[in-house]
């Protein structure tokens, strides 16, 4: 049940299932998981309950009076999910579904807590002045109208459109396959992106072993909102090097090309390119008396203006990329 939620989301179940121990209840109920989402603290959900004028302080201490009363157990093993809780995800995964959402945050299991309204949790969000329309509304402002059809306007950045693979519209449009076991990793991209200076990071691997499923991975993280606020609203684009070089038979035209792309990175400000087979850029587009796209590249790397995530073997990344220092 739990491959779509985001880490955060499974931290906050992991967190529900605690607060069922603490108090020594022999269940997880829609309670716990409220007590969850507050203990967690950072997600959506909690952000939307401040934004409504909800003090989280309250809302614990109005859940803990409530469960005060409940008998305690000593129990073994895996506690249960009461028929209310399991209902409760079952309608935050159904909530994602409504909203075009291809995971399930904190920000569906608030919605799904409120709409069981026979609920302890939504009796005490109910009660301190929350509801479930203002909820939705509150979460769909937070989001933003990413996910929601919007009027047709003229790109800012045609090249890329054209040359390059939006991996993270591809996410929103459900359009990758998950990413299973493979968080390490993505968490490692996600810390060197996050780098004030050396945030370049290369992934090497033979072919197959998975290294475009990390950055398609990392893709649907930005759009979960799983990711640091330096990356939140981050294009992640992998630039097809093939297309770039098609049909440039005169000398300078793949040089136009490339400095097109690389002048739309530095006005939108947003792009991290994702450059497969990183060293394919070694001698690309070079022809009598033209440069690579390697030596283009290296100043505007040197100087931040563009991010990118490479990937290549080990054996090509010996011979092209370490032996030159400005890239490596």
């Amino acid at each position: 049940m739990f491959e779509r939620f985001t880490e955060r989301a499974r931290r906050v179940i992991i967190l529900a299932r605690e607060e069922a121990g603490r108090f020594r209840h022999d269940f997880v109920g829609t309670e716990h998981i409220l007590l969850g989402l507050i203990r967690d603290g950072e997600g959506i959900a909690t952000a939307v309950l401040q934004r409504l004028g909800l003090r989280l302080e309250t809302v614990k201490a109005e859940v803990e009076r409530a469960l005060a009363g409940f008998p305690k157990t000593l129990t073994f093993g895996e506690v249960p999910f009461t028929p209310q809780a399991k209902r409760v995800l079952e309608l935050s995964i159904e909530e994602a579904r409504q909203l075009g959402h291809n995971y399930i945050g904190t920000e569906h299991l608030l919605l799904g807590l409120m709409k069981e309204g026979q609920s302890i949790a939504a009796k005490i969000l109910e009660s301190l002045g929350a509801r479930l329309d203002e909820v939705r509304q509150e979460t769909l402002a937070l989001l933003g109208d990413q996910y929601y059809p919007r009027p047709k306007k003229r790109s800012q950045t045609p090249v890329l459109d054209e040359f390059a693979r939006d991996l993270t519209q591809l996410a929103r449009e459900m359009k990758l396959d998950p990413v299973i076991g493979r968080e390490t990793e993505i968490e490692r991209v996600v810390q060197i992106l996050a780098r004030r200076t050396k945030n370049n990071p290369v992934l090497i691997g033979e072919p197959g072993v998975g290294k475009t499923a990390i950055v398609e991975g990392l893709a649907q993280k930005i759009i979960s909102h799983d990711v640091p606020d330096v990356l939140a609203n981050k294009r992640l684009l992998q630039l097809d090097l093939g297309a770039l070089v098609a049909g440039t038979k005169y000398r300078g035209q793949f040089e136009e090309r490339l400095k097109a792309v690389m002048k739309e990175i530095r006005q939108s400000e947003n792009v991290v390119l994702f450059l497969d087979e990183l060293h394919t850029l070694i001698g690309a587009g070079a022809a009598e008396g033209a440069i690579d796209a390697s030596n283009m590249l290296k100043p505007a790397l040197s100087r931040g203006e563009i991010q990118t995530i490479g990937a290549t073997t080990l054996d090509e990344y010996r011979k092209y990329i370490e032996k030159d220092g400005a890239l490596e």
